[in-house]
């Protein structure tokens, strides 16, 4: 008997034993599986990319920020979904979109120029979305600054020397154009940087402004016969109308100096900026970053230095740019795209 219940007692331990072990097995496999889900959840990532307009310089950011975003993906092996908008420079839009984003469950959002990045900051500033934009002249005076979830890429301007580019080409230029749209905050302090450049060398200018493709078309018909040359800041307006307004500045031997390299494929003579195939590429890399870390960095001012001439305009404008190489390490010939 004695021997029966040491058995038995034996038994009993035995099946608490293996029915203890059985528990922590499951408990554990339960902890392993919801980490793992965890961690699934935690490499997915939805973004959504607000493009202010369609015109060149937009759309090459753009790409180049999808294109970034792909191949950040694939070697860091997470999930990178992102949806694409486009406000039509319209704040109504824009306002819109900025509601989709804030009900579309974002993880963050990229706008491309000022006033995407300024409706965008508005719409999600009661919701932990945060914001890197792209291609900001003055994120200071866009308001852009100083806000703890906000960050991007500036294309800030070289005004300066794109003004020793026209006079280093053509020292005996009596009046520059200045022509740019009003509504446009990128063009502002380019502008002031301009007129105080030429009040300081007492060069004339005039000053012509525009808000859609006709009143810059229009603007561009007034300078002709008044400028001896013409230039325009980063302006999203006046790049919208590039291709329908550089044949009349070439026939009018008119040299058309702008912001950004896309000008320059659209028809406009020449440039020094930065390159936006960077540019977009710099900002998806920032954006990943926020997402991974959560970290929100100042944002960035791009280096520009590369001059850009369009081969075909400065044939028809008979000019020789070679003194150009003078000025700047890199100098990129194009021709005229539609795209």
């Amino acid at each position: 008997m004695k021997n029966f219940k040491k058995l038995f007692a034996l038994i009993l331990a035995l099946a608490l034993a293996l029915s203890l072990a059985a528990c922590g097995s499951n408990s554990s496999a339960d902890n392993t599986n919801t980490d793992s889900d965890s961690d699934a959840a935690a490499a997915s990532y939805k973004v959504a990319i607000v493009q202010q307009l369609d015109h060149a310089s937009l759309d090459e950011i753009r790409l180049a920020i999808e294109a970034e975003l792909d191949a950040q993906a694939a070697e860091k092996g997470i999930e990178i979904t992102y949806a694409e908008f486009n406000g039509q420079n319209d704040p109504t839009v824009l306002a819109q979109i900025g509601s989709q984003v804030v009900d579309g469950g974002y993880d963050a959002v990229i706008p491309i120029a000022t006033l995407a990045a300024q409706t965008m900051v508005t719409a999600v500033e009661d919701h932990p979305i945060p914001v890197i934009f792209a291609a900001i002249t003055d994120p200071e005076a866009a308001g852009l600054t100083g806000i703890d979830y906000v960050t991007g890429t500036s294309d800030a301007l070289n005004t300066a020397f794109i003004m020793d580019m026209m006079f280093a080409q053509n020292p005996d230029i009596q009046t520059v154009g200045l022509l740019y749209s009003n509504s446009e905050i990128n063009s502002a302090a380019p502008i002031a940087e301009a007129k105080a450049y030429l009040e300081d060398k007492g060069i004339a200018y005039v000053e012509k402004t525009g808000n859609t493709t006709d009143e810059i078309q229009a603007a561009v018909s007034s300078l002709v016969g008044e400028a001896d040359a013409i230039f325009t800041p980063t302006d999203n307006v006046v790049m919208a109308a590039e291709l329908s307004i550089y044949e009349t500045l070439c026939q009018a031997g008119i040299p058309h100096y702008t912001g950004a390299d896309s000008f320059v494929r659209n028809g406009a003579y020449a440039t020094c900026g930065v390159n936006y195939t960077e540019l977009g590429t710099y900002t998806a890399d920032m954006a990943v970053d926020v997402l991974l870390t959560g970290n929100v960095p100042e944002y960035h001012v791009m280096e520009g230095g590369i001059i850009t001439v369009n081969t075909e305009t400065a044939s028809a404008l008979n000019a020789d740019y070679s003194v150009f190489s003078t000025m700047a390490s890199t100098v990129e010939e194009v021709i005229t795209t539609e795209d």
